[in-house]
């Protein structure tokens, strides 16, 4: 039987390799530094598998883990100036496959990927820099081993959790052991030359998770804010908690090796031992039992605008048909007639948001039925639900007041009032009170780019009031 011998976290940005850095990478030695010291522990491992899960920096899907079965995965810097170093990785295709089939008696999302899914998707098969980076180090030091190569998808973090515990009784199933090295980079947004820009809550989330890291409180990682999570614009978040999920029923040791932000991202270095197996730390049941209690609960506390949106999508998704307007709907949305959207989120994460700047239907049932179905299912920046994610959306829904013509921007407040930016025939709305919008300016460059307005034209200003249902 294989084991897990170690689970890493690391960091990949490119110039810390020093045929594209040429120099720079001095400014992280620190980082450097640690990727050497894990380097060379892997070297004195001897793993048969590595095991590298990295960001879909490329073309990948968005809803499942994407596992390669190429027999061989080719890769180089060259996007970096640094086509030299490059790389010729064996896959280890029964262990890759033993994974899919695990997840996939799970009913987890999994993708295989070879040449042919490729081309038909429109994906890269090669090896990208979240993987490259971390095996530079490792190849420097140690080159006698196979690789599993998945690509992580935002199932959530119940999902991701299982994913990981599945990779660790995968890997006791074949006779070679295995460190898995979950890649990822921290917050981009921690100074103004950072790749997003600044925003102060960078800082804070990289605080926040490395401090978690340090005494491997899975619990409260797996509790992070999504909001922070989302305003600090990082990639490592996804792989960590998949990290942390191998490490599932297991006394665990753990160390934080470094972390720095030189260059506006947040780059950490972490290494985690098993020691004993521990039922009393095996916590994927709770974490499903925990989010359907949550989700129960939210249930008990809709309103008849969120309970009509719910059931609008659910009547669509299961049998291809607009539901009636229930005879129990009051006065209120029957009468009425005014702009509805309705956003749907899914672990937190917005899964779909469409709505109607003035009322287009008879009245508000019938708005909030319609735009339930189109933010379900005709949302371009998203994959249509599925009835086996019915279970795990959030609603709210807004019902737009009157718009008012703002002459002076100190008229706006993005906690209170949704804008609506227009020239000619385009027309730009976003809503007020939005996770991550905290300034006039970002509300308003946010509402010019959905309307294809330069923010140097001239164009007309409206607020509104919106009238939020959860």
């Amino acid at each position: 039987m294989g084991k897990l011998l170690k689970t890493y976290i690391t960091p990949h940005p490119p110039i810390i390799v020093h045929e594209v850095g040429l120099g720079r990478e001095a400014g992280v030695q620190s980082t450097i530094n640690a990727m050497n010291y894990v380097a060379e522990e892997i070297g004195n491992l001897s793993p048969g598998v590595i095991i590298v899960i990295t960001p879909p920096h490329s073309p990948a899907f968005g809803d499942a883990m994407s596992i390669s079965i190429e027999k061989f995965l080719y890769g180089d810097f060259g996007q970096f100036g640094a086509p030299e170093v490059s790389f010729k990785l064996e896959t280890d295709v029964r262990l890759s496959n033993l994974i899919m089939r695990k997840a996939a008696a799970q009913s987890l999302p999994v993708a295989p990927i070879d040449s042919e899914a490729s081309k038909r998707y429109g994906i890269s098969s090669k090896l990208d820099h979240g993987a490259m980076v971390p095996l530079y180090f490792v190849n420097n030091r140690y080159r006698d081993y196979k690789m599993v190569y998945i690509t992580y998808g935002r199932l959530g973090n119940e999902k991701l959790y299982h994913f990981g515990r599945l990779i660790r009784e995968s890997i006791e199933e074949v006779a070679s052991d295995a460190v898995l090295i979950c890649s990822g980079d921290l917050s981009h947004r921690l100074n103004i030359q950072a790749p997003a820009g600044y925003h102060p809550k960078g800082e804070e989330y990289d605080s926040t998770i490395v401090d978690l890291l340090r005494g491997a409180d899975i619990d409260k990682i797996m509790d992070i804010d999504k909001a922070l999570i989302e305003m600090a614009a990082e990639c490592a978040y996804p792989s960590i908690i998949t990290a942390l999920g191998s490490l599932d029923g297991m006394d665990i040791n753990g160390e934080v090796l470094s972390y720095e932000g030189t260059f506006g991202v947040g780059y950490c270095v972490a290494a985690y031992s098993l020691c004993n197996k521990n039922s009393h730390k095996d916590r994927i049941d709770y974490y499903y039992g925990r989010k359907k209690d949550i989700t129960k609960n939210l249930r008990a506390k809709e309103d008849e605008y969120v309970r009509l949106a719910r059931e609008s999508l659910t009547h669509y998704i299961k049998t291809g048909k607009f539901m009636d307007i229930p005879d129990s709907t009051s006065d209120e949305l029957l009468i009425k007639k005014a702009g509805v959207f309705v956003s749907i989120k899914k672990d937190g994460m917005l899964r779909g948001c469409i709505g109607t700047i003035e009322g287009v239907h008879e009245n508000i049932a019938r708005e909030i039925i319609q735009n339930a179905v189109s933010a379900g299912t005709r949302d371009m920046r998203f994959y249509e639900v599925e009835e086996d994610e019915l279970d795990e959306l959030v609603f709210s829904v807004d019902v737009l007041g009157e718009t008012h013509p703002v002459k002076n921007i100190k008229e706006l407040d993005p906690v209170r009032y949704g804008v609506i930016v227009s020239k000619g025939s385009k027309r730009g709305l976003l809503l007020p009170n939005l996770e991550g919008v905290n300034t006039v300016d970002e509300q308003l460059n946010i509402a010019l780019n959905k309307a294809g307005i330069r923010n140097n034209e001239d164009y007309k200003i409206e607020k509104f009031a919106v009238y939020r249902h959860f």
